[in-house]
């Protein structure tokens, strides 16, 4: 079944089997009441519990596919002796460290189908996955703001369910599956137990799933929000060359907050309000750039994807009536770039979770005039420091300094040293993102 249009509110709607079946026994119940003060109005039954909500996945019948979606049971809640046992396991492993959790995007990784002697291949896969994520931009510039982490989930059996075929059952930590609604490729999940393994790490802004298997496959649960900071769950083959590319269009949604850019004819035309994504429009090429609205900083430049940035009709899952700004991106077919607009969202996401800069010297303590104060940035950023609001000129760029060399004064008082740091790069051009891409720090500089 063909998904319907994302909008920026999500409502939770109550199936219309359980609402049938809620109104029925609430009319029967209130049919058999007897006059007020009976036992029975005394103790009304219990109203039955609402059914848990279908999740909707985004899934890929193939490399160089474009992507379906469908419904899938809600994963069951987790008994006492399930939550006894995840807690019990689920070690955490650092695989890349680029600095402190709360100032780095934190990406988390969690092996399904690998066995208490398989936990050494686990963290392998984690570095070769990695590996093939951050090679695509605009990840491959911007591997510094990455800490990445491997939560060790042991499975009493090596390998998952429907591999390599259907009917093939394995006892694994997580229940991953292929066959998941009866699509080969679609691996689901349980994610309930996916969010109990996630929150062990100490600040998880991206989960993946990775599934102990060479046959492709993966999905893309878009529509969870977790409590515990991060937005979906991607789900990918651990030893197939071409599953990373479904990690990649995923973290499209989850870190970009970009739309798919592919369509069902059956669709038709689109004539709702303004999608609320970056990457879809109402509007045309023209209308885009009279009105200063959306990619319009892009039109007409070549895009990383092939071919220049317009607009070009179908997207947001209709043919008719939305336009999206390239003709494939990686938002459309699996294999592609991120086109401009895709890239300028993405660049801002990483930055909605890590920081530009970061401070070697902590900044909840006093410093003295003699201190050296270190901070750390990527290649590229601008770095300038001030004393008491006042920039010192003759120390841009330094990541080390001490605020004597800068000119704080030996008087007694307390005085502030700050850095701000920016990331001058022009893949992005909206000021509501390029504010993302500043950040400062200060101390307070005793005597």
């Amino acid at each position: 079944m063909p998904p319907t249009h994302r909008i920026s509110i999500r409502i939770r709607r109550t199936p219309l089997r359980v609402a049938l079946a809620t109104g029925i026994a609430l009319a029967a119940a209130a049919t058999a009441t007897g006059p007020v003060g009976t036992a029975a109005a005394a103790n009304p039954a219990p109203e039955p519990a609402a059914a848990a909500q279908p999740q909707r996945v985004e899934y890929f019948t193939g490399p160089g596919a474009h992507p379906r979606h469908t419904d899938v049971p809600a994963s069951p809640a987790l008994s006492s002796a399930e939550r006894k046992k995840i807690k019990g396991d689920g070690d955490v492993v650092p695989i890349v460290s680029a600095g402190p959790t709360g100032t780095k995007l934190d990406v988390v990784f969690i092996g399904d189908g690998y066995t208490a002697s398989q936990q050494e291949d686990f963290h392998a896969d984690v570095r070769a996955k990695w590996a093939k994520v951050s090679a695509v931009e605009p990840y491959a510039s911007y591997k510094s703001l990455f800490n990445v982490w491997a939560v060790d989930a042991v499975s009493r059996q090596s390998g998952v369910s429907n591999d390599p075929t259907n009917g093939t059952v394995k006892d694994t930590a997580l229940g991953s599956a292929f066959f998941c609604d009866g699509i080969e490729r679609l691996l689901c999940v349980d994610t309930n137990k996916v969010e109990t393994y996630a929150k062990k790490a100490a600040d998880p802004d991206l989960v993946i799933v990775l599934a102990n298997s060479t046959k492709y496959g993966g999905a893309g649960y878009n529509d969870i929000t977790s409590p515990s900071g991060y937005d979906g769950i991607a789900t990918a083959s651990s030893d197939n060359a071409q599953s990373d590319q479904v990690v990649v269009h995923e973290t499209g949604h989850s870190l970009g907050k970009l739309a798919d850019e592919y369509w069902y004819e059956e669709y038709g035309t689109y004539t709702g309000a303004e999608p609320w994504e970056s990457n879809t429009s109402k509007l045309t090429a023209a209308q885009l750039t009279a009105q200063k609205k959306k990619w319009y900083r892009w039109i007409g430049r070549t895009s990383p994807d092939g071919g220049t940035v317009g607009a070009y009709e179908g997207g947001g899952y209709y043919p008719r009536g939305l336009y999206r700004p390239t003709k494939d991106s990686i938002m459309r077919t699996l294999g592609r770039e991120f086109n401009l607009p895709g890239r300028e969202a993405m660049i801002a996401g990483f930055h909605r979770h890590a920081s530009v800069v970061t401070a070697q010297t902590p900044t909840d303590r006093a410093v003295r005039r003699d201190d050296k104060v270190r901070v750390h940035v990527a290649d590229g950023i601008r770095v300038r420091w001030s004393v008491d609001g006042r920039e010192v000129r003759r120390a841009r760029g330094d990541l080390v300094v001490t605020p004597r060399s800068l000119g704080v004064p030996a008087d007694g008082r307390t005085h502030e040293l700050t850095v701000r740091a920016t990331d001058p790069t022009d893949a992005v051009r909206a000021p509501d993102l390029k504010s993302l891409l500043t950040d400062s720090l200060t101390w307070r500089v005793g005597r």
